[in-house]
């Protein structure tokens, strides 16, 4: 049985209400086709999270940060993400479902297949959409987009982007919980690493906390596939660190021993000329992943993962492993 944050502190039940939103444990299974170094690899795919029309990591985030939205009395929600951003449709998709309205700033991208599809599915969600440009037209529009989306007294609910906050991390610090949980079943082998894509931080900082307060020894190896942000250690630790302040402030009680973060590790070798840029390695890595498992990655997130593991794997980098894959990607 999956463990939950409210069965294990109940005590947050009144202050950081829970929306569910998708069905919990996702799959784990083992991808023998892809090793080529003696390491066992396996998947864990959150693209199967989500009961409506966009799944993926986003929408554990969603079933932190909606509630959280609502319990405030807000009506709107503003964030900012890429063209074709996978956060700014699932936000506009399940906040939709709950009354609430997304409005969405979007920096350009480069312009291929995969975002004009997700252009035309952002038009057709109901979101209002800001076309900034660039990150620092988006910081000078934000206070004109926040002030015209106040409900009488009330601001909009404003989210960074991939609602990447000490809230939305919550999302991942569950999934370890089940990823654990997942391991004393007997589902899969204790993995000593975790390689996952990291676009604005919040999944790897969640996994982070979620594995040491799970006892898991597992280390975070972040995949940065963003260059416009930090997306270092320190940084990323630091958000790991205002979940766990979260956390006790509404009233969890967690070991007080809980020790610094210690088990994330940032690599950027696999970025290529920046976000959204297509590189050949990832694009080997979707074509393995398609033909030999059966795994349909994008070019933006988790082709670039996957080419990260297949590249450490062949350095020996993950030992003995065995190393998990945490699949993001969760369109519908």
């Amino acid at each position: 049985m999956t463990p939950h944050l409210h069965e294990l502190h109940p005590e947050l039940a009144g202050t950081l209400p829970h929306l569910a939103l998708g069905t919990s444990p996702t799959p784990v299974r083992p991808m023998t086709a892809l090793d080529t170094a003696g390491v066992d690899i396996w998947l864990k795919d959150d693209g199967a999270f989500g009961d409506g029309g966009w799944g993926g990591n986003k929408v554990r985030k969603l079933e932190w940060l909606l509630p959280d939205a609502l319990r405030q009395g807000r009506t709107t929600i503003v964030t900012v993400g890429g063209l074709g951003t996978n956060w700014g449709l699932a936000t506009a998709l399940y906040g939709r479902e709950q009354g609430l309205k997304t409005v969405l700033a979007l920096i350009d991208q480069p312009v291929d297949e995969h975002v004009s599809q997700q252009l035309k599915r952002l038009r057709d969600s109901g979101a209002e959409l800001h076309f900034t440009r660039t990150k620092a037209r988006t910081i000078l529009r934000a206070p004109f987009i926040l002030a015209r989306n106040f409900s009488g007294r009330r601001p909009p609910y404003f989210l960074p982007a991939g609602g990447s906050s000490p809230v939305g991390a919550l999302g991942y610090v569950e999934a370890a919980l089940e990823l654990a949980a997942q391991v004393r079943a007997g589902d899969l082998p204790e993995p000593t690493h975790i390689v996952t894509a990291v676009g604005s931080g919040g999944t790897v900082a969640g996994l982070s906390l979620g594995l040491r307060l799970a006892g898991l020894p597992t280390r975070v190896v972040g995949v940065v596939v963003n260059e416009t942000l930090r997306l270092d250690e320190p940084t990323l630790s630091r958000l790991a660190g205002r979940t766990a302040r979260l956390l006790r402030d509404r009233g969890a009680r967690l070991p007080e021993t809980l020790s610094p973060t210690g088990n994330l590790e940032m690599v950027t070798d696999y970025l290529g000329p920046g976000y959204g840029h297509p590189t050949p390695e990832a694009t080997t890595a979707q074509t393995l992943s398609s033909n030999l498992e059966h795994l349909t990655l994008e070019p933006v997130y988790t082709a670039k993962a996957m080419a990260a593991l297949l590249d450490m794997n062949a350095q020996g980098r993950f030992g003995t492993g065995p190393v998990l894959f945490l699949n993001t990607n969760g369109p519908r």
